[in-house]
């Protein structure tokens, strides 16, 4: 029970109070430092004793205690003197003061470390880290770089606030333009994650709910920016289909079999208002873009109306034009087999090897469902193997045991 209470405490407070103690100490390595102490303290306390009955405040006021011992230890608390300490301090002592600029809580946290003193490609990565909570290899892979690319760039990142002094501190809307992208970057990777489980039982299954509150708050603050609005619209769209994604066993249904009776459609009603402000601002947007693809799909009401591949095709074109991004020329790929056959598709994707997307499930995903279209059998057998290889969710390894099956008989 002591280490569900634990669990549950690192995976809602824990980027508050990793990011408090950065804004009170500007040390983001002292800040995690202290935090993993305190959850091993209260990993050992909680089993022993009664636990707190607010444990995130018990985690907070821990990791305070350690990072006062550290910093005595390395003999510079004199250089890094933090304020005194308030009488009763509480995990949003360094977070609340402003919360009434950016109500939702995790949105003010990725607002205050997506800090334009930190490089740009690093912005995004740093948050899901610190407030998000991925993993370090889990972040490579959303950016498709090495761990250690990412890991490299998050320490540099570091040492440049803590060389800076980045003030950690919730911005005003002035300073909203310049942290907007990066914002915008890490909702989608964190929603990613929640969504790349078919069956919504990963380790951030909850951020689904999380991003679709932070995405309306966004659009409610930035009524006005086409891209917040197409990542508003694209969150449900998503999450409109979840019923849909799972079979009566469990096995994950891909997206051109999934049935649209089960469609959430009070939440597509949402998307699609959400869709027509951004097209109306800026309808040739990344984002928009991405909306509107999900958008087509939403809009089929049965699975006997003929799948909009070449619809979906246009758009992928078109979002090949504002930039050439490997995941984009992997999805348009898919369209292309239905529209123009495997052959052609398969083409495409063999052009993408080495861009970085070795450890990029999807890719795999499709490449051995191409093979398998084109008869080489063997290499598709392969790739599928490959891709149990890489560890997918319980519903999509189901799939893909299944697809490997047909292929050894």
């Amino acid at each position: 029970m002591s280490a569900d209470l634990l669990a549950a405490a690192v995976r809602q407070a824990g980027g508050r109070i990793v990011a408090a103690l950065a804004a009170r100490y500007r040390d983001l390595d002292l800040a995690e430092e202290a935090f993993a102490e305190a959850c091993a303290r209260a990993a050992g306390a909680w089993s022993r004793e009664e636990p707190p009955r607010d444990a995130a405040a018990w985690l907070y006021r821990t990791a305070e205690r350690c990072a006062l011992d550290w910093l005595r230890r390395r003999q510079v608390r004199q250089r890094l003197r933090p304020d005194p300490p308030p009488p009763t301090p509480t995990v949003e002592d360094e977070m609340s003061d402003d919360a009434s600029l950016i109500p939702d809580e995790r949105l003010r946290l990725i607002f205050v470390c997506c800090h334009p003193a930190v490089a740009p490609e690093a912005r995004a990565a740093l948050t899901l880290r610190l407030v998000c909570g991925l993993s370090t290899l889990e972040i490579a892979e959303a950016f498709l770089l090495t761990e250690a690319t990412l890991a490299q760039r998050l320490v540099r990142a570091k040492r440049k606030i803590a060389e800076a002094g980045v003030p950690f501190e919730i911005p005003g809307p002035d300073a909203w333009p310049e942290r907007l992208e990066a914002v915008l970057s890490t909702i989608e990777i964190a929603y990613s994650k929640a969504h790349e489980d078919a069956a919504g039982a990963g380790p951030h299954a909850a951020y689904a709910e999380e991003m679709l509150g932070a995405t309306r708050v966004l659009a409610e603050l930035l009524p006005r920016e086409p891209e917040v609005l197409a990542l508003a619209a694209t969150v449900r769209y998503a999450e409109a289909r979840r019923p849909a994604r799972l079979d009566d066993g469990g096995v994950m249904v891909p997206l051109a079999e999934q049935d649209p009776r089960f469609f959430d459609r009070a939440r597509i009603a949402e998307a699609e208002a959400y869709l027509h402000q951004a097209a109306r601002l800026n309808p040739a947007g990344p984002r928009a873009l991405h909306a509107a693809i999900h958008s087509a799909w939403c809009a089929r009401c049965s699975l006997e109306e003929p799948a909009p591949w070449p619809a979906v095709l246009r758009l992928y074109d078109a979002l090949l034009t504002l930039g050439d991004d490997p995941v984009v020329r992997l999805n348009r790929a898919v369209a292309l087999n239905e529209v123009m056959g495997a052959a052609a598709a398969l083409a495409e994707i063999e052009a993408l090897n080495g861009a970085g997307l070795a450890a990029f499930r999807p890719y795999h995903a499709v490449r051995a469902a191409l093979l398998t279209k084109v008869g080489r059998k063997v290499e598709a057998r392969d790739a599928y193997r490959r891709l149990l290889a890489l560890a997918p969710p319980s519903a999509e390894r189901l799939w893909l045991e299944k697809c490997l099956a047909t292929l050894e008989h």
